[in-house]
């Protein structure tokens, strides 16, 4: 007699990840910039060690050469520099490789989106979680969640930009000032589904067992609620990459971001506006750039709000 085996279980996480995989442009969009980090570390590698291929060499002789133009040495041979002989992406009006400083800027861009987001996520789930977790005790005459709440409406009120302009042009123009003042002005969406989450969480029969059992309060916090709160956070996190990218860019093509000779895609975008009709692919390549991966990040983000919620999922 023929034994029917039993199905197979999966979690919840196999579940989410089979379903993300079927999102085909969503799926496309995560191996893209699983590419694109690589590139920007063997780039940040590369532009660091490798002398042809700095990103600030100034080659006065070769600018505005067009893409895919052999590069010539001063005497008239054939050099191996800057890129295997070749300026694949032309040169910029001070005969720079655009290349070499792409590299380095995707190297830049992504840094500040991924640490601006670490600082949101630390803020917001800390808030959220007081909120959520102590909204009912009070601080004085006010509990602890309306305080929190009315913190992030008056955050909300201000257009974001404006105030990371505001405060970036009063302080020091360098990356650091950059990722954390995107940060600390980009944790209320966070905040706001942190606390959802925990106001549903808290009256669950684990988080009541593990209270019955004495267990510390920060560990039923950490260690039982926040992992379970975490999937809207994660989406929301990597649409966030996004906004701090495009913020990023944005600052340092208005000239408050970070500073030459350190490239970033915004300044890049910047120095090649006013050639933009004599050497179109200075400011083409970087613009191209910009909206390539911000739309990556975007469709990665939907692809695993969709994936995270089942009657999503049902109705595709």
């Amino acid at each position: 007699m023929k034994q029917t085996g039993t199905p197979e279980s999966t979690s919840l996480f196999q579940e989410s990840w089979r379903a993300f995989k079927k999102n085909r442009m969503s799926w496309y969009s995560f191996v893209f910039l699983i590419g694109l980090t690589v590139f920007a570390i063997i780039g940040k590698i590369v532009t660091i060690n490798v002398a042809t291929f700095d990103p600030s060499a100034i080659r006065l002789a070769d600018k505005f050469s067009p893409p895919l133009t052999a590069y010539v040495d001063a005497e008239g041979g054939q050099g191996v520099s800057p890129v295997f002989g070749v300026y694949w992406f032309g040169t910029d009006d001070l005969g720079r490789d655009v290349l070499s400083r792409m590299l380095e800027g995707t190297s830049v861009s992504l840094t500040v989106g991924i640490v601006a987001v670490g600082i949101s996520l630390i803020v917001g789930i800390g808030m959220g979680g007081l909120a959520g977790y102590y909204g009912r005790k009070k601080i004085l005459f006010i509990t602890v969640d309306t305080l929190i709440m009315r913190i992030v409406d008056i955050m909300l009120c201000f257009p974001a930009f404006f105030l990371i302009l505001t405060v970036v042009a009063l302080l020091p123009p360098n990356i650091y000032n950059i990722m954390i003042v995107i940060g600390l002005t980009g944790w209320m969406g966070t905040a706001r589904f942190v606390r959802a989450e925990f106001l549903a969480l808290r009256e669950q029969d684990f988080v009541l067992a593990a209270r019955s059992q004495a267990i510390p309060e920060w560990r039923i916090i950490f260690i039982h609620m926040v992992p379970n709160a975490m999937a809207p956070v994660l989406v929301s996190a990597v649409i966030g990459v996004a906004t701090a990218i495009l913020t990023e860019s944005s600052l340092s093509f208005l000239g408050f971001g970070v500073q030459p000779p350190d490239a970033t895609w915004g300044n890049i975008l910047s120095d090649g506006k006013q050639f933009i009709f004599d050497a179109p692919w200075i400011t083409f390549i970087p613009g191209l750039s910009i909206l390539v991966v911000v739309l990556a990040f975007n469709l990665c983000g939907e692809g695993l709000r969709e994936a995270f919620n089942p009657r999503l999922r049902r109705q595709r």
